[in-house]
């Protein structure tokens, strides 16, 4: 089935949602638009006093704002949300409700990292700009905080012009992110220490509050392997019941989890409503020291309460993605222990709507800097299509889409002259291709034209062209590892590919295989023992998305950049148009 909405909400969302808090606790505050919250009991009277927790995820540098309302399920007003300019504004409105300043801002990954243009041009030095400016305080590391591996992530952090492109304003070089990321999981072959801290420890009003920030275990598998060999991920329970024990044991009672998974549910952006996914077991296992979870990587939101494994209420949540939501969370401590009061802590999701939340001055300024060198190059027009071409990352991956069909096509005609590869077949992950075409303007440009901006949103991740060769049988091999069990892929264990025009075959959903006899090659049958030229990117031929079995090809040879093999494409292919269905059953 072909994929054409923004986003969808995965596969396999439980039937029953889970009850939002334990007997005689309060639900979790509703109303994303809700103002105030003088009526929630513990605002810093008697034992106990309140601080108020915002937090976000999967920013991936959308800084302006030009997303597409959330999905009708999660938003039905269809609300136009997000922004950096909008989000700083609802960060700082939001911070006023706070008890007495008494407030943190947050974030579970992917800050940066398949991002747009404006901040992907400039490897999303841009992002941590405006970061910085919003005032967030601590961030767990995301799976695309490693998309151009470890020593690049910590030039991030740390500050330094860039090694290839450098300064990008000679007077105002970079000077790394004022926020801490977290990478507790995240531990150096060489000598078994942590990549950056595990753990943070803010103090707000006396009341010492302990963070832990993990990506999800599988990150190696969606980033390039050759990016990420230097350290290894560890279990997410695990590491977190061991960082909890050892800040309890320096007096730190209060404890939040920044987690880079997450999970599925089927209600609006304020609801928890059949909360399914990797997150569920996690939430459920992982030491009841911990009090609060906040969740990322699905680009779902939600509020929820999972008991811990005490049978405990404890607040779960995640706030979608691309700044579009903010959760807004109050813990409740009880003054004489450091404790959470868990059943007088209550979270909820508030939209970043535009109108509501007008733009931000500073965040504005900072965007028209970077605009101002990235401006003529976006702004070039590179091709044209004639409908729209849908079907990209935002869908649950899962199928293969005109989008990804399309992209598969453009590595097709860059590798198939002999000098280039000789490919006969080629593939592209779904969770590579970051953007859609429609017809109607993205950006300033006219009806069905194509930019350079657009271009790079589709393929922001600097991959390169790989061909190699490959049997019928090994090509099978692949097309089998789109379906790797949980918890293998973590939230996502069916990633569907791409497949270039000529090439066909038949899946098996129930047994997740390819059919046998079924895989063609311009209308003839393809031998599982002959020999074919295929063609991917670097991330899959490297392993990426598990997609292992890559790794048996030989006559190997590299190619072009991703983004200025597509922008080659498109200015040699006008008019383009939505592939047909390539892959039956898929």
């Amino acid at each position: 089935m072909r994929s054409t909405r923004r986003r969808v909400l995965g596969a396999g969302i439980a039937a029953t949602a889970l009850a939002a808090f334990a007997a005689g606790t309060p639900a979790a505050v509703a109303g994303g638009h809700g103002k105030g919250h003088g009526h929630w009991p513990g605002w810093g009277h008697g034992r106990t006093q309140a601080v108020q927790i915002l937090s976000f995820n999967d920013y991936h540098g959308h800084l302006e704002a030009t997303d597409d309302p959330l999905d009708e399920e999660q938003d039905p007003s269809q609300t136009p949300a997000g922004g950096a300019e909008h989000l700083a504004t609802a960060l700082a409105e939001l911070r006023e409700e706070a008890p007495k300043g008494r407030s943190l801002t947050v974030a579970a990954g992917d800050l940066i990292g398949g991002s747009t243009f404006l901040s992907g041009l400039f490897h999303d030095e841009p992002s941590v700009e405006t970061l910085d400016a919003m005032g967030l305080d601590v961030s767990s590391v995301g799976n695309h905080e490693f998309d151009e591996g470890t020593d690049e992530l910590l030039r991030m952090q740390k500050g330094g012009c860039h090694p290839d492109d450098g300064c990008y304003f000679e007077d105002d070089p970079y000077g790394g992110a004022d926020f801490q990321w977290l990478a507790a999981n995240v531990v150096k072959k060489s000598n078994g220490r942590t990549l950056l801290p595990g753990t943070s420890v803010k103090k707000v009003g006396g009341m010492k509050i302990g963070f832990i920030g993990m990506t999800l275990e599988a990150t190696p598998t969606l980033v390039d392997p050759a990016g990420v060999s230097s350290v290894e991920f560890k279990d997410e329970v695990e590491t977190a019941n061991r960082q909890a024990r050892a800040l309890k044991r320096r007096g730190v009672n209060s404890i939040v989890v920044l987690l880079h998974e997450g999970g599925y549910q089927a209600g609006t952006y304020d609801q928890c409503e059949g909360i399914s996914g990797p997150i569920t077991t996690i939430a459920e296992t992982m030491t009841a020291d911990v009090d609060a979870i906040i969740t990322g990587h699905t680009h779902q939101p939600y509020v929820c309460s999972i008991p811990d494994p005490k049978g405990n209420p404890r607040l779960v949540t995640s706030a979608a993605s691309y700044g579009q939501v903010v959760t807004d969370t109050t813990l409740v401590i009880d003054r004489r222990t450091g404790d959470v009061d868990r059943k007088r802590s209550t979270a909820r999701n508030v939209l970043v709507d535009r109108e509501k939340y007008p733009a931000d001055a500073e965040q504005t300024r900072i965007i028209d800097k970077w605009d101002t060198i990235a401006g003529p190059l976006a702004a070039q027009v590179v091709g044209t299509n004639a409908e729209p071409i849908l079907g990209d990352s935002g869908t649950c991956r899962c199928e293969e889409t005109p989008m990804g069909d399309l992209v598969a096509d453009a590595i097709l005609w860059g590798t198939q002259a002999p000098e280039n590869g000789g490919a006969q077949i080629s593939f592209m992950n779904i969770g590579g291709v970051r953007e859609e075409l429609p017809l109607e303007p993205k950006y300033d440009e006219g009806t069905g034209e194509i930019t350079y901006a657009e271009a790079y949103d589709i393929a922001p991740f600097g991959n390169l062209l790989v061909s190699m060769d490959l049997t019928g049988e090994q090509i099978r091999t692949v097309l089998e590892q789109q379906y790797q069990p949980v918890p293998e892929r973590g939230s996502r264990p069916m990633l569907a590919l791409g497949v270039s025009e000529g090439f066909a075959y038949e899946w098996d959903a129930a047994s997740h295989t390819v059919v046998d006899g079924s895989m063609t090659l311009d209308g003839e049958p393809m031998s599982m023992d002959a020999t074919y030229r295929v063609s991917t990117l670097n991330f899959l031929a490297n392993g990426g998305d598990l997609f292992t079995g890559f790794s048996a090809g030989t006559n190997v040879l590299g190619g072009a950049e991703d983004l200025a093999n597509l922008v080659d494409y498109f200015k040699a292919h006008p008019g383009v148009t939505a592939p047909e269905d390539r892959v039956a059953g898929l």
